[in-house]
């Protein structure tokens, strides 16, 4: 670790406090040179920090920099591998590649302060403007069947619920499979894909990649302008929330969630959609369904139009409103 690296681990943990040069540079084992030098760099970078002759360097108590000494400071496992990149075409991308090469274990983290080329479900695009969202992607190595992939999206769901709800104190509703809104409007979307085994079918490596907004972007495109939200109004009212423990608690609640992978109550008791009549987009076509169940298997259970029922594994789904 570089002494940047490490300079920012301990301001970071003492966010707020006055640390002298001359205690920094004990610590580090380096000189007070290095230490404004380290400083320089990290301000940057866009860490706000104070510093002053004879007042020593503090890490404003409000700074919102996301940082890989900052994410592992409230990881439950901070030993697990965690690369933070200015801009990359997409973080599941990078992700999958670390799993292949061997370098990410299980609750590997992989984040983003932009995507250029950010992919939902189905190949669609996911618009990432820069630092207006936590783009990421957590690696896991659940060991489960094909089957049970839906869960892994259903526990990642109700990861960020909880996270957003414990760091923001915002309630998030949860539109089957992988959406999150708030105030009718979509501020979260997840995208899980499978690294299989050919012969055994069963799952080695699970790539959860995960978009949310914090505020709306300046390239928000205009069609999305109507559909895309986000967790706060302004830039300055998403500096409020703590980018680092936000993400952290994300992956901390999904590791927790994916240990013995079962459909979550809270899952079904934030999911809008159930009882109401929806719109279902499969392989192209479009029909009307009522939705009424969440099926242990995390698929939907829907009553179709001519009143018989079936169940859901994938396809789009929205509500439909009240006409008038």
């Amino acid at each position: 670790m570089t002494v940047k690296s490490r300079l920012l681990e301990i301001l970071e943990q003492h966010k707020g406090e006055v640390l002298s040069g001359e205690h920094l540079a004990q610590e580090l084992n380096c000189t007070r040179a290095a230490i404004w030098k380290g400083v320089k760099s990290l301000r940057e970078e866009g860490h706000r920090i104070q510093a002053g002759p004879n007042k020593g360097y503090m890490l404003e108590a409000d700074s919102n920099r996301l940082s890989v000494e900052g994410l592992k400071l409230y990881l439950d496992h901070p030993d697990v591998m965690v690369r933070l990149y200015d801009s990359v075409p997409s973080t599941n991308q990078a992700a999958k590649l670390a799993a292949v090469s061997g370098d990410a274990g299980h609750g590997s983290l992989v984040a983003a302060l932009e995507q250029t080329e950010g992919r939902g479900r189905r190949g669609r695009s996911f618009c990432s403007p820069r630092e207006a969202g936590l783009y990421f992607s957590v690696v896991l190595h659940p060991g489960e069947s094909l089957q049970e992939s839906l869960l892994i999206t259903t526990a990642a769901a109700v990861a960020v619920y909880k996270a957003v709800l414990e760091v923001c104190g915002i309630s998030l509703g949860i539109k089957w499979v992988n959406d999150l809104f708030k105030d009718g409007k979509k501020v979260c979307g997840i995208l899980t894909e499978a690294m299989t085994d050919f012969e055994s079918g069963n799952i080695e490596s699970a790539i959860v990649g995960i978009g949310l907004n914090l505020f709306p972007g300046e390239e928000i495109p205009e069609e999305l302008e109507n559909i895309a939200g986000a967790l706060y109004d302004t830039e300055e009212e998403a500096g409020r929330a703590d980018r680092n423990r936000l993400m952290a608690q994300i992956v901390n609640h999904l590791l927790k969630e994916t240990e013995d992978l079962s459909l979550s109550q809270v899952y079904i008791q934030q999911n809008f959609i159930l009882g109401r009549e929806i719109q279902i987009q499969d392989s192209g076509n479009l029909r009307k369904a009522t939705a009424m169940a969440i099926c242990p298997d995390g698929r939907l259970l829907v009553k179709e139009a001519d009143g018989s029922e079936s169940k859901l594994s994938y396809g789009e789904v929205s509500v439909v409103l009240p006409e008038g």
